[in-house]
């Protein structure tokens, strides 16, 4: 068959699986993410209509293209008013807790896997970034108290470009030749390489926030002065995505300003006093979030289907109970001390801790970068980091489907156990 009749074969398979996922999560109550995983994992390398290689490579510029979609779409649900009231909780869950879940998933996976620390911290960071979008529509059924899902959908906004961040600095600790990451090593020119990671990573972070206040701040004002009406959807994916590659350019992370430009304009009339919006400009806002959540939607089916069509059953049967392990180490212990940062920062009562620390789901991002180190092992012709990246691809799906499933389960106990005995916040 020639080859656009099976990317076309391809999609075609992929669209109606996803159709599929959503009507089998509509009637189970279960979230789409496993089942879009195991669907892709049935007709791929099970059935063997979705070919493996095409579905790697569809999957490299589907990943840049969902994540940009999807983290655009969800920065515009960040209501600053909520958000601002928990930033101490959400900032140390986004750094620290962000670190500690990389540290601890590292160890762990290097440890069963008997193999250098270095790998695992490649795996701790593709692992760090949260998901809980999967459990808002449960989070709503369950009448979940609304600064519990602020913090946890907040968290998930911005540490999926920081888990991005993370993992470039792993990489660049791993593969350090890779282009992406030269900056680490200039500045590693005048420290070491470990402080060369942390300057990165703060000037990463620092710079992506200010780039994309900018870009939103000059695009909401070319809004207003165009005023744009018509397909504000087009306008606003293309601030998006040039934010994106303004961000790249400043070897930035693209993700976050694309994070910062949806906050923005999903809240031009409470961030800033003097930014606001009129009547049309909301109505143009409404339309293109309206869009670039259906858009987000797309994105989702293609990446987590793709996933499961990548994957190679041979490795994954191999070494599926350390898999689980690993997984249950994220869940259960990795999570959980991270999350312990918080008490002291917040004053959660116990309970409010631990519904937290156990709802935090990997999902996205995390699918998005598992095959990154197999794709930069074959780029780089390192056998060494071909076989590193087929253990970070397994164990990263198995976490995926692990933690999505388990904390889709006990959402309903967790908030009737923890959060309904003893409401309101404080300590």
């Amino acid at each position: 068959m020639p080859y656009i009749d099976s990317l076309i074969l391809a999609l075609t398979i992929i669209l109606t699986l996803g159709a599929a996922a959503f009507l089998l999560g509509r009637k189970t109550g279960i979230s789409v993410v496993p089942i879009l995983i195991v669907l892709g994992t049935l007709f791929g390398p099970v059935a063997g209509l979705l070919d493996r290689q095409i579905a790697h490579h569809l999957f490299e510029y589907v990943r840049v293209f969902g994540l940009v979609v999807i983290l655009f779409a969800e920065g515009h649900n960040l209501k600053w008013s909520l958000v601002r009231k928990y930033i101490p909780t959400i900032g140390v869950l986004d750094t620290f807790g962000l670190v500690v879940t990389a540290f601890i998933a590292a160890f762990f996976f290097s440890y069963l896997f008997h193999v250098p620390f270095l790998a695992g911290f490649l795996f701790g960071a593709i692992i760090s970034a949260t998901d809980p979008a999967t459990l808002i529509p449960l989070f709503k059924q369950h009448h979940v108290r609304e600064d519990m899902r602020v913090i946890l959908v907040t968290e998930s906004c911005f540490n999926d470009p920081l888990g991005i961040v993370l993992t470039l600095v792993a990489v660049a600790l791993v593969v350090p030749e890779a282009p992406r990451v030269k900056m680490v090593e200039a500045i590693a020119h005048f420290t070491t390489l470990y402080p060369a990671a942390v300057i990165y990573f703060l000037y990463v972070t620092i710079i992506a926030i200010a780039i994309g206040l900018a870009i939103g701040i000059i695009g909401y004002r070319l809004m207003e002065v165009l005023k744009i009406r018509q397909y504000p959807e087009v306008y606003a994916l293309g601030l998006a995505f040039g934010g994106f590659l303004i961000g790249e350019w400043a070897n930035t992370s693209g993700y976050l300003v694309a994070v910062v430009i949806g906050m923005f304009l999903g809240n031009t009339d409470s961030i800033f006093g003097k930014f606001k919006p009129t009547e049309g400009v909301k109505t143009a806002i409404r339309d293109e979030v309206h869009f670039n959540e259906i858009l987000s939607n797309f994105a989702t089916i293609m990446i987590f289907t793709l996933l499961g069509a990548s994957l190679d059953l041979k490795l994954l049967a191999g070494h599926a109970l350390i898999d689980i392990a690993i997984a249950l180490v994220v869940i259960l212990v990795a999570r959980p001390i991270a999350a312990l940062l918080i008490k002291p920062v917040g004053k959660w009562k116990w309970r409010e801790y631990l519904f937290l620390s156990l709802e935090g789901p990997r999902g996205v991002v995390p699918a998005a970068l598992a095959s990154l180190p197999l794709t930069l092992g074959k780029t780089y012709h390192n056998p060494q980091l071909i076989a590193w990246g087929e253990m970070i691809l397994t164990a990263t799906v198995m976490t995926i489907l692990f933690s999505v499933i388990i904390e889709t389960v006990w959402v309903k106990g967790l908030n009737k156990n923890l959060l309904m005995p003893k409401n309101g916040h404080g300590g």
